[in-house]
């Protein structure tokens, strides 16, 4: 944070329909001043200099008010600039929700936010007659789509109601074929789960037996990384030279790295464990090495 005594500062507030914000009253043309060091989100006349970014603090709606105002005495700024207060601060004038959509969208004809794309009623799309948000395709009605005409999310093809597809016209979900009924198909026009390849071989599973497998739940487990406390009678002369601070705290904290632990991981299984998962079918320790970094023997 940051707090300067520049020249005054333009920006925008939003306000309770009644005009009220953390319990203060508010009203159009006065000017209002605190005997306070403005500090954001504790003390002081909050704002934002850009519009859209008051809507990450207040909602979408077009029952509250907004308006224009500029700070007129410290600032105090949050790093990313996204809000600011003050302890003075005048309230120019209410802005018409008309306005307000033309302002935070660069598109046309859109009742949401954000919105590059025309004729979208969702939020922060690129393209257009989008209802979903985040769609960088056209009428979508979910989210996160990068196709068009998808009804479901997160899908770049097309004609999609189901979830995460790359291939156009599925049902299902997570599919990368197309017009597939069920989840998770490479194929085309697929009704039925089909057996899948491990360890590039055939096998008698289906996805969703790989999924619910006490093996992948295993394999889930597998951490990013393990911070180690390596004591200083333990430390070589490399890793003295890397934590020269090891002299005032008698060690330091060894982070070991993704291409380790796996393997540390595996050493700690019991037997159990280890046997669930060189139980998956086709089970190749060459190839499980290759993949996991992981020596089983």
């Amino acid at each position: 944070m940051k707090t300067n005594k520049n020249q005054p500062v333009k920006g925008y507030k939003v306000f309770n329909p009644d005009w009220t914000c953390r319990g203060f009253q508010y009203e159009v043309g006065k000017t209002f001043e605190e005997d306070v060091t403005p500090s954001c989100c504790n003390r002081g006349f909050h704002f934002c200099k850009e519009l859209k970014d008051c809507f990450n603090y207040y909602p979408f709606d077009p029952n509250n008010k907004v308006a224009k105002v500029i700070a007129l005495g410290e600032i105090d700024e949050e790093s990313d600039d996204s809000k600011c207060c003050t302890n003075k601060i005048q309230i120019v004038e209410e802005i018409s929700w008309e306005d307000i959509l033309r302002m935070v969208n660069l598109g046309k004809r859109n009742t949401g936010l954000c919105n590059s794309g025309n004729k979208n009623t969702g939020n922060r799309n690129t393209g257009h007659y989008n209802t979903g948000n985040r769609n960088t395709g056209n009428y979508n009605t979910g989210d996160y789509n990068t196709g068009d005409f998808n009804t479901g999310n997160c899908n770049t093809g097309n004609y999609n109601t189901g979830d995460y597809n790359t291939g156009n016209c599925n049902t299902g979900n997570y599919n990368t074929g197309d017009y597939n009924i069920i989840n998770a198909s490479s194929g085309c026009f697929c009704t039925e789960y089909q057996k899948i390849l491990i360890f590039d071989k055939p096998s008698n599973w289906t996805i969703i037996e790989w999924w619910h497998s006490n093996a992948r739940y295993l394999l889930n487990q597998i951490p990013k990384d393990i911070v180690e406390w390596i004591d200083e009678s333990y430390m070589t002369d490399i890793e003295k030279e890397q934590n020269p601070t090891y002299k005032t705290t008698g060690g330091y904290l060894k982070i070991i790295d993704e291409s380790e632990v796996a393997q540390i991981w595996w050493d700690g299984l019991d037997t159990t464990d280890k046997n669930i998962i060189k139980s998956i079918p086709n089970f190749d320790a060459e190839k499980f090495e290759k993949c996991t970094g992981i020596k089983v023997d």
